[in-house]
């Protein structure tokens, strides 16, 4: 009983986060890095392209996604909050680990083909610029090669500060510059009706599977998140291992421990401070993702009815796709828009490559951290923390961090160079993540719900967000196994 004060008087000097705007934009992170995931790709080519193609019809899409993986995202940060760890480390407890592996391997392929998606339209953008205005006629591969190895250098150099102060303040400008266009002359009041109205268009079923797949982001986002969140040291995963040290949570270990109770914290043991400080971090990791949430809809939206008020119809495809989509805003205001909006695209379209190139390759390593013991004996990516032999070991988890980034470089742009199609393969990496997302969003709310103890009255998902989470998992997979049967068996239940 003699240490409790010693325990307590060190939990006491938690420094509480503030919680005004100014500091709550401050400890902003993990939820907005997840939705500018999403914008370079779901809002800037699928939404101008269902628009261009479709006109409204397919705006159901887009509150549907929304809505229904709300809870598929918001348990993976609360997971983490309220354990210290990461959703890989609950996925760890399965028999034989098979989520881990299940997720090793879906990212491994989303490595290549989902950051060729990615990269394709980031490379759309300067396409359109140096062929439009500097007449340079280079495939689009080679922008892509380029903004990929600036995007692996500036993360292992750890110089990424700047990019995403820069990168905030231009997808800033390219929300008030978009929100600006659509008050110029908005959509009509009578094409809300179609958030209500579902119609399956002949041959849109690739990109509803794209809008559900990638909006507001893919659900392996969630773990990347996790991850982001488990790294950012603060909350709950700041004072995971003082808790284990100290006794008041118990040791977890992924090769000794295979009950996922272990990795539960009751919090109401804590002293009270230390209480204070981890809600505190829950509600900021809680707004951060509302907001990045309802800011991402709102873009989604209003994309897709620029596009279709302002391109209908038109197919939006080709490597002058940019270029096309950036009509909408110089026939609606005027020329002086294009240089707005292409470096809003820019900034969008690359910070989503460069949020990829770092979250996908942190996955992978997280899972070999839990799966090999020799990587789990050297833990950890950051930079500030690393040792000599995490550098020289070739089987650390920075390392393979290391090894999966430039995998992912060189295959992303080998599938570019082979496939240049970017509204394809745009179209086609989204879809992927739709496919994949059924088994995450299960994974996340039954580890919540079984970890976190019911008894816990901050962390624990009340009743309705429970059953609504089911519902919504009930209601995702169900789209899933509809879209399967159209575009894989060619069996189409709705529309064409």
């Amino acid at each position: 009983m003699a240490l409790m004060p010693d325990k307590s008087e060190s939990f006491d000097k938690l420094p509480l986060p503030e919680t005004t705007p100014r500091g709550l934009f401050r400890h902003f992170g993990p939820g907005l890095i997840l939705m500018m995931t999403g914008i370079g790709t779901s809002h800037l080519v699928t939404a101008p392209a269902a628009g261009g193609r479709f006109e409204f019809a397919l705006l159901w899409c887009i509150p549907v996604a929304y809505i229904f993986k709300y809870y598929g995202f918001e348990m993976a940060f609360r997971f983490t909050n309220a354990t210290g760890r990461s959703m890989l480390d609950a996925y760890t407890t399965a028999p034989g680990k098979w989520p881990v592996w299940y997720v090793l391997v879906t990212t491994l392929i989303q490595c290549a083909l989902g950051q060729a998606g990615r990269l394709a339209a980031a490379a759309a953008v300067l396409f359109y610029v140096f062929s439009e205005f500097l007449g340079l006629g280079l495939p689009p591969w080679v922008y892509g090669l380029g903004m990929g190895v600036l995007s692996v250098g500036i993360i292992l150099y750890g110089r990424y500060a700047a990019v995403e102060l820069a990168t905030k303040i231009l997808a800033g400008v390219l929300f008030v510059s978009t929100v600006g266009v659509y008050l110029f002359e908005p959509a009509p009041l009578s094409a809300m009706g179609y958030f209500f109205t579902v119609e399956v268009p002949g041959g849109s079923w690739l990109i509803i599977a794209a809008f559900l797949g990638l909006l507001p982001t893919g659900m392996d986002v969630s773990l990347q998140a996790s991850e982001w969140g488990k790294a950012k040291r603060v909350g709950m995963g700041r004072i995971r291992e003082q808790l284990e040290r100290d006794g008041l949570a118990k040791v977890f270990d992924p090769f000794t421990s295979s009950r996922k109770e272990d990795l539960a914290v009751d919090v109401s043991s804590l002293p009270g401070h230390a209480q204070e400080y981890c809600r505190r971090w829950f509600r900021i990791g809680l707004l951060d993702f509302s907001l990045g949430h309802v800011v991402s809809f709102v873009l989604a939206t209003i994309f897709l009815l620029l596009a279709a008020v302002w391109l209908y119809p038109s197919e939006v495809a080709g490597n002058a796709v940019i270029g096309e989509i950036a009509r909408i805003f110089t026939d609606s205001v005027g020329p002086s828009m294009m240089l707005i909006f292409l470096l809003g695209a820019l900034a969008a379209t690359f910070s989503t490559a460069f949020n990829y190139f770092d979250g996908w390759p942190r996955v992978v390593a997280a899972c070999c951290r839990n799966l090999f013991r020799v990587t789990a004996e050297l833990p950890g990516v950051a930079v500030d923390r690393l040792t000599e032999a995490h550098r020289s070991v070739w089987t650390s988890e920075y390392n393979i961090y290391r090894l999966t980034m430039f995998y992912s470089l060189i295959a992303a742009v080998l599938i570019m160079a082979g496939l240049p199609r970017p509204v394809f393969l745009v179209l086609v990496s989204s879809a992927l993540a739709f496919f994949i997302a059924p088994v995450i969003f299960f994974l996340n709310v039954y580890y919540c719900v079984t970890v976190i103890p019911k008894t816990d009255k901050v962390f624990y998902p009340s009743k309705p967000v429970i059953w609504f989470s089911w519902f919504s998992l009930v209601v995702f997979t169900g789209l899933t196994i509809v879209i399967i049967m159209a575009r894989v068996f060619g069996i189409t239940l709705f529309g064409g």
